[in-house]
């Protein structure tokens, strides 16, 4: 039996090359040979802190080629913890005997594949000359993303907000970016909004932050975390008025209440969700159309970017040894 390749969040955060994880998820979603069943989603109780957590089950084959399944717990109250929300471990296994290959660490992995997904959508959905970006939320995603989005856009000025200025200011000190590009914490966002050519928003909000009134044409709003039907990061407004697409149609019109409430209310129609990831890579839809359009990108992820990106730090990882 061959030994299990055990990959860390180390080697997960000191080998990721942005720009080729988002060109491999990009075939992925261009080849489309990837079975991906629905993922399974268990909210329990969670009594010790008075708000439920979630249990996420995510597998994905590809026949005699890729198998694996993320298991993941999302646990909004971890903060008193002083532990992320996101905790759990990838299962990498031989698609042809059922063997597994390698445990990577789920938490790094996911923010990875999340991250490079949103940039993979931005480069169909933003203005190619998008130069600034704002930054809502402070947790492990808020850096990839805004890493992310600059291997994909000439990006120059970004702004990082959260609820707490301190952990906005630890954001901006943990990245590496060329020195062009600068980044400021900031207490307050509102006024930024209409200044920016790109919104990424990763939270667990309950309520909108993101509000149609402020924003302007040709803007990009990406957003990534109100993972539950009862969770917005967008009001209605905004939705209105951007063209919307989603990382897929599987998981994005019945997963997040950014599209699930929407669409209950008649705000937003089946037909006005236009495009997800698997037909902007495969060429079935263009993406943004006019410069002064605002394009919005809801993902909730899928289980082909996991396999996808356990593939490539499995590759990475094998090929050093």
């Amino acid at each position: 039996m061959n030994e299990i390749v055990q990959i860390p969040e180390e080697f997960i955060e000191k080998t990721t090359d942005f720009k080729s994880l988002i060109q491999c998820l990009k075939e992925a979603f261009r080849k489309n040979v990837t079975t991906v069943p629905m993922r399974h989603h268990h909210d329990f109780p969670n009594p010790e802190v008075g708000e439920d957590s979630t249990l996420l089950l995510m597998p994905a084959w590809n026949p005699s080629e890729d198998a694996g399944v993320k298991i993941v717990t999302v646990s909004p109250a971890n903060g008193q913890f002083d532990l992320p929300a996101i905790q759990g471990t990838y299962i990498y296994l031989d698609a042809t005997t059922g063997s597994i290959k390698a445990l990577l660490e789920a938490k790094s992995l996911t923010a990875k594949r999340t991250a490079a997904a949103s940039a993979l959508a931005s480069s169909f959905l933003s203005r190619k000359d998008a130069d600034s970006l704002l930054m809502l939320g402070t947790g492990a995603l808020s850096a990839n993303l805004i890493t992310a989005h600059c291997a994909v856009r000439p990006i120059t000025k970004v702004y990082v907000w959260g609820r707490s200025l301190a952990k906005a200011q630890k954001v901006v000190d943990t990245l590496c970016l060329p020195k062009h590009i600068r980044v400021e914490a900031v207490t307050e966002y509102r006024s930024l909004v209409s200044e920016v050519a790109i919104i990424s928003c990763a939270t667990l909000s309950k309520l909108p932050l993101v509000f149609g009134c402020d924003l302007v044409s040709g803007q990009h709003i990406d957003l990534v975390g109100a993972y539950k039907k009862d969770m917005r990061e967008a009001d209605d407004e905004a939705v209105q008025k951007a063209r919307v697409f989603v990382d897929t149609f599987q998981g994005g019109l019945k997963e997040s209440g950014d599209i699930v409430l929407p669409l209950s209310t008649g705000v937003l129609q089946r037909e006005e969700v236009l495009a997800d990831l698997f037909e902007l890579c495969g060429k079935g839809h263009q993406g943004r159309e006019t410069t002064a359009e605002i394009t919005l990108f809801k993902s909730v992820g899928h289980a082909l970017e996991d396999v996808s990106a356990a593939a490539y730090y499995y590759g990475k990882y094998t090929n050093e040894k």
